[in-house]
């Protein structure tokens, strides 16, 4: 039978049974309106979606809400996709292209490098896109990457991340040694719980953000120490923060009380890759140390030439 709407404590819902003979589907769901027009609207919209879908093709009727949430119960990284579906919805797939994903970019990042646009904005939504693709859902997507900067990056020293713990809060101190003795990224610092810390082992169980997987790193003993000390805050993570953006003015103002060089709390993981490639670690253990996808992207971030000419000698 056709979609009928019916109300249950104040709102409408809508019931039936849609499609041909022997391929009949049963949907049913909330209006999410106490109006009756509105929610017959609604159902007539939806059984109408459903019709299109069986003679056009799934690809007709995706929305990238939908393929969304097909790439989350897939286990896939969610990391910022939040933002991108909220922003595209009930869009339809078909109807997004790439120059609407740049729109999408600016608008979502308006103060962004090409780097982070990239990260933030255009990796997921073609993750998402070209996952439902791979479904034979919907067509895949290619989307040129913003342009990024080659510049050398700025690298935290363990002589700056010295100079900044005397300075700041002893959280955010050792968030900053932390990340510089481990290479953590600064969400996966924030996202470690004290059931992740082994101080006898002298062991962290970092959750990669970006490979969605996890790996141990060893944690050097003036780190021990220092996590040793750090006071046990109830309900938060062990260097107390649970996003960035929270941590940003404890982190500036602890710089400026140091009067040293500003830098982000990224560059702490730079100073860690940089440090130990210039110690001669190879390029395949510094990746492996600190959970870079390859080490080709490590040699490409960090393999700068040094400016000491006299390295000759």
């Amino acid at each position: 039978m056709p979609l009928e709407i019916y109300r249950r404590g104040g709102i409408y819902h809508f019931r039936g049974t849609v499609g041909p003979a022997g391929k009949r589907r049963r949907l049913r769901g909330s209006c999410q309106t106490s109006s009756k027009d509105i929610a017959a609207r609604q159902a007539a919209e939806i059984e109408a979606r459903y019709w299109q879908g069986h003679f056009d093709g799934p690809a007709a009727i995706l929305t990238f809400a939908q393929a969304a949430r097909a790439y989350r119960n897939a286990g896939k990284s969610t990391r910022f996709l939040d933002k991108v579906e909220a922003y595209f919805g009930q869009t339809l797939v078909k109807d997004i292209t790439e120059g609407s994903i740049y729109e999408m970019a600016k608008e979502l990042h308006p103060e962004a490098t090409g780097a982070s646009l990239n990260r933030m904005a255009i990796v997921p939504v073609q993750a998402v896109i070209n996952h439902a693709a791979r479904s034979k859902l919907c067509a895949p997507i290619k989307i040129e990457r913003y342009k990024v900067d080659g510049k050398v990056k700025d690298i935290a020293t363990l002589e700056w991340v010295e100079k900044f713990r005397e300075h700041a809060p002893p959280h955010v101190g050792t968030l900053a040694l932390f990340m510089y003795l481990t290479g953590a990224r600064v969400g996966e610092a924030l996202a470690l719980r004290w059931d992740d810390i082994d101080l006898a082992a002298r062991t962290a169980l970092i959750r990669q953000s970006k490979q969605n997987n996890e790996r141990k790193s060893h944690l050097p003993a003036p780190l021990v120490i220092a996590l040793a000390n750090l006071e046990h805050i109830p309900g938060r993570g062990v260097f107390g923060y649970d996003h960035s953006p929270n941590l940003r003015n404890a982190w500036e103002a602890a710089i400026k009380r140091a009067g040293i060089k500003r830098l982000t709390a990224h560059s702490c993981r730079h100073g860690f890759a940089t440090g130990l490639m210039r110690r001669g670690v190879d390029v395949v253990t510094v990746a492996w140390l600190g959970g870079w996808k390859s080490a080709a992207l490590v040699l490409k971030t960090y393999g700068h030439a040094s400016e000491a000419r006299r390295v000759v000698a």
